[in-house]
């Protein structure tokens, strides 16, 4: 009797449970709209699991979520914080369902489809304190704690997003985050292509290893010889990280949405680690382990469990005090990723990062623009002409009215002697000005122009620059003029050398210059160790400053380009005028002794996930002491030159190389010429990280089609399938590709064009040299 009440009880609470949770199979399962992607969520011994299946092969095993808090006077419970790792009852679960289809200003479609099921779970802390001394004789009672955190996940077709939420509360009004703990247990010893965890730094060469191998592969990976390396720990990497499993998942760890927050890095937890964490300690080489960093149970005190083996721990970037976030709720964190397919194809044309960024926060958005440009630059990289327009100090000292000192020592420009070797100057301007409106460019970049760059770098120096005043050899008004005269734009530079306090006080007056002249884009950068002094490239503060700048760049209609900032998560949705970002090691490093040829085959995979990349390619001369000093040399042929135009995605895309180098291969400079940077579809044709990639795409507002492929260091057979041009029409084709004898280190200008009519249903096979790639324009006969 009490056996069969007990059946009908649950029965009835089950039945209970499935209206309220429609979406679930079960409480805190949540599947994907097609099912494929599931993901569980429970908590056990007062801590919050979470796990994640693909077409029931697990993606992620069960893995902890947690925050450890610092005990701090500027906490709302100062001394007697406690952290947000256990402790924890489920109060209240919530699911529900969402489907849109959103327009972006610009991008790799013209629509996008956000369609997700999402779980929100609240959990409680509840405990009792000690009671606070009273008098004599007085019996004062135990004071009572309660306090609640959601956390909310997203789970789509290929792949899950979750978060942190914080209401506003007594006990959780202000917290200073000690770190964060969000594991990802990876099922088993899968292939990586990864970054080394670096506070301040994303211009490494990408690591291909098992997960086992991480550590021992780490030394040989860093290069110190950046201007900024902050490398914290032997098994550290960075996000996006991209992976491989042995049954043939192809994983993806990333985040979205970082506003407010430090950047995250990820460490994994392998067979040799002694500690949650290990720490690049007193400078040097070495790595030691850093013990304290184990978070202790609130409960117990005792530590933690270590995670098991293959399992990544979030690590956030500190800031100059050491801590890795200052929050005010309500707030929320980031969004955590993991994408997730059985296809590699899935990886690149996922929006999955996007989709979990709020929608677009401009009103107007009209003077957003796709833009092709050139600039004076690549001399200045290579070494054959400088930023700087005199040799005759070794130090300067700008004139300010905000920092009177009267020490000073005021350069007057005007009295210096010209090194000769200035770029920046009104012929070579008018030179390159000229060059961009014979070829259809929109705009030019300048760098140099602007008084400061004697003494500009790696000094750690706050008043560096003014952003407003050029060198005596450039007449911003008269070059402003000329460029509008003939349909072009010229693009501003804003180098920071990494001094935020410098660059802010002085941008409004900077911006208001660029509206003056009519610049509507700005290049920034910030190479060198960041200003206030002991913080990073990738805290909470920076990433304030660096969307700070955004936002004030709106206000002027100003797009913005930001180099050496951090890794974009998807914010280009929310703030479209960012249009471009650097965050890994671009084109320039062909100047600086190369990149390997596989490393445009991995990028995609990796540092693209959150946004476009202002890679700066179409190198056509690889061989740079052909025109300088210089003996680096480019790993890349030509026609892999084109193809990065379709395989490296942006809205901002240069051509990088000389005029008078492009002007050797006319023939093939007419794909950039005519390539689009803003497309209606993209579809991925072939794929597989670090070895090729070939993508379709079709130009916004056209019939006319354009198909990348770029390969690494072996070559590649590309087959293209023409199904995706429209039925009963006819197009021109014309196909740029490597000669046969082609390679990227013994003949990497071997090229052929070739020109044939297709239409829908043909198939091109294209053989890619060692290093090279393919081009292709379909055009409406």
């Amino acid at each position: 009797m009490r056996k069969g009440l007990l059946v009908a009880v649950v029965g009835i609470m089950a039945l209970y449970l499935f209206k309220l949770l429609p979406l679930t199979a079960a409480a805190g399962e949540i599947k994907s709209p097609n099912g494929n992607v599931v993901l569980t969520f429970s908590v056990e011994d007062g801590r919050p699991v979470y796990s994640v299946t693909y077409k029931g092969r697990p993606v992620v095993l069960p893995s902890h979520l947690g925050l450890e808090l610092a005990k701090d006077k500027h906490a709302s419970m100062g001394m007697n914080e406690r952290d947000l790792m256990d402790g924890f009852s489920l109060e209240k679960e919530k699911t529900s369902t969402f489907d849109e289809t959103w327009q972006p200003v610009w991008g790799e479609t013209r629509n996008i489809r956000n369609h997700y099921n999402e779980y929100v779970a609240t959990l409680t802390q509840q405990w009792r304190s000690a009671p606070p001394k009273g008098r004599a004789g007085m019996q004062l009672q135990p004071r009572r704690h309660h306090r609640s955190i959601l956390i909310r996940f997203r789970v789509y077709d290929d792949g899950i997003g979750f978060r942190y939420e914080f209401p506003q509360q007594p006990e959780l009004n202000y917290f200073l985050i000690k770190d964060e703990h969000s594991e990802f247990r990876m099922a088993g010893d899968h292939t990586a292509w990864w970054l080394p965890g670096d506070y301040d730094t994303q211009e490494q060469e990408t690591q291909e290893t098992k997960l086992s191998e991480i550590r021992s592969r780490m030394k040989e990976a860093v290069n110190w010889g950046n201007s900024s390396v902050a490398v914290f720990s032997e098994t550290g990497v960075q996000t996006s990280l991209q992976m491989k499993s042995q049954d043939g998942l192809y994983i993806n760890i990333h985040e979205a949405a970082c506003t407010d927050y430090a950047t995250m890095h990820l460490e994994l937890v392998d067979a040799e680690t002694t500690a949650l964490t290990t720490q690049l300690g007193g400078g040097s080489n070495a790595y030691t382990p850093n013990p304290d960093k184990v978070p202790g149970s609130s409960v117990t005190g005792e530590p933690y469990p270590l995670p098991e083996p293959f399992t990544f721990v979030s690590h956030l970037t500190p800031d100059a005090t050491g801590l890795k976030g200052c929050m005010q709720t309500p707030c929320e964190t980031p969004w955590r990723t993991v994408m997730v397919s059985d296809d590699a194809r899935d990886m690149l044309s996922s929006n999955l990062i996007l989709n979990l960024n709020e929608p677009c926060a401009l009103d107007d958005v009209s003077w957003i623009h796709p833009t092709k440009y050139c600039g004076v630059w690549w001399e200045m990289i290579v070494g054959k002409s400088s930023w700087h327009y005199t040799d005759d100090y070794p130090s300067i000292k700008l004139g300010d009215d905000a920092f009177p000192n009267s020490q000073s020592s005021i350069i007057n420009y005007q009295l210096a002697k010209p090194n000769g070797r200035h770029a920046a100057n009104n012929e070579k301007v008018k030179r390159y000005i000229d060059f961009a409106a014979k070829n259809g460019l929109d705009q030019v970049l300048v760098e140099g122009w602007n008084v400061g760059w004697e003494d500009w770098a790696n000094m750690w120096k706050r008043d560096v620059f003014d952003f407003q005043t050029p060198y005596p050899d450039f007449d911003i008004q008269m070059l402003n003029d000329y460029a509008h005269a003939k349909g072009v734009k010229l693009l501003m530079h804003h180098e920071t050398s990494s001094s935020t306090q410098n660059y802010e006080r002085h941008m409004e007056k900077a911006f208001q210059l660029m509206n003056k002249y009519g610049y509507d884009a700005v290049k920034t950068g910030y190479v060198g160790d960041i200003i206030p002094r002991g913080d990073h490239h990738y805290s909470q503060s920076m990433n304030n400053h660096y969307l700070y700048v955004v936002k004030e760049a709106a206000k002027h209609h100003i797009m913005v380009n930001a180099h050496e900032a951090t890794r974009p998560t998807g914010l280009c949705r929310t703030y479209p005028n960012l249009v471009g970002n650097e965050s890994a090691r671009g084109t320039e490093y062909e100047a600086f002794g190369g990149s390997r040829p596989d490393h445009t085959c991995i990028l995609p995979f990796t540092r693209l996930q959150g946004g476009p990349m202002d890679y700066t390619p179409g190198i056509f001369v690889t061989r740079l002491s052909e025109w300088s000093d210089n003996t680096s040399w480019a790993r890349i042929t030509i026609a892999g030159s084109l193809a990065l135009y379709l395989t490296m995605y942006s809205p901002l895309q240069m051509a990088a190389d000389l005029p008078e180098n492009y002007e050797k291969f006319d023939d093939a400079f007419q794909f950039i010429r005519d390539v689009a940077c803003d497309w209606d579809e993209s579809i991925y044709l072939e794929a597989e990280p670090a070895d090729y990639i070939t993508v379709a795409r079709k130009a916004k507002g056209t019939d006319n089609w354009f198909i990348g492929g770029k390969c690494d260091e072996n070559g590649h057979q590309a087959v293209i399938k023409l199904d995706f041009l429209d039925k009963g029409r006819k197009y021109d084709c014309t196909i740029y590709a490597d000669a046969k004898d082609a390679h990227y280190e013994t003949n990497p200008q071997a090229y052929v064009i070739l020109h044939k009519t297709v239409k829908q249903g043909d198939v091109l096979k294209v053989k890619e040299a060692p290093g090279g790639g393919f081009a292709v324009s379909l055009k409406i006969k």
